[in-house]
């Protein structure tokens, strides 16, 4: 069995904001020479989110303004965790609301995707640089 690890580097310039990675996996995917097996895609952040679901603007916009609602930044005051001088504990709630991880089937050296599917990272505590993992493993 192979193994193949690569940090994916990025910087989203916004507080909050969705980026397709599915590129960057699929790149990692043919760098990695793995055919058969399975790909794990992670944040290395507790403020930022990784998932599986539809390249569509209106479902982003829609998730942006659900987690505003189930989580808002502000005001800051009413987060504990904020009492700390951070002002980041919604992005914490929106981060294990979304999701930490997803896991991809590796088929015949491709992700092994339903219809539409992509792959996701959600930024809710932005502005500097953060890490996402990709490992893959298989034949």
């Amino acid at each position: 069995m192979k193994s193949y690890r690569k940090e994916l580097l990025l910087n989203v310039p916004t507080r909050r904001a969705f980026v397709n990675i599915t590129p960057q996996v699929n790149a990692c995917l043919r760098e990695s020479g793995i055919s058969e097996g399975l790909a794990l895609v992670n944040p290395m952040h507790i403020t930022a989110s990784v998932f599986i679901n539809d390249d569509e603007s209106g479902l982003h916009r829609d998730y942006d303004a659900w987690l505003e609602k189930v989580a808002p930044h502000e005001p800051v005051s009413q987060y504990r965790h904020n009492d700390t001088g951070e002002d980041n504990a919604d992005a914490h709630i929106k981060r294990q609301i979304m999701g930490r991880e997803v896991v991809v089937a590796v088929t015949n050296g491709r992700l092994d995707f339903g219809t539409w599917e992509q792959i996701f990272y959600g930024e809710f505590d932005g502005r500097r640089p953060k890490r996402v993992l990709v490992k893959i493993i298989g034949e």
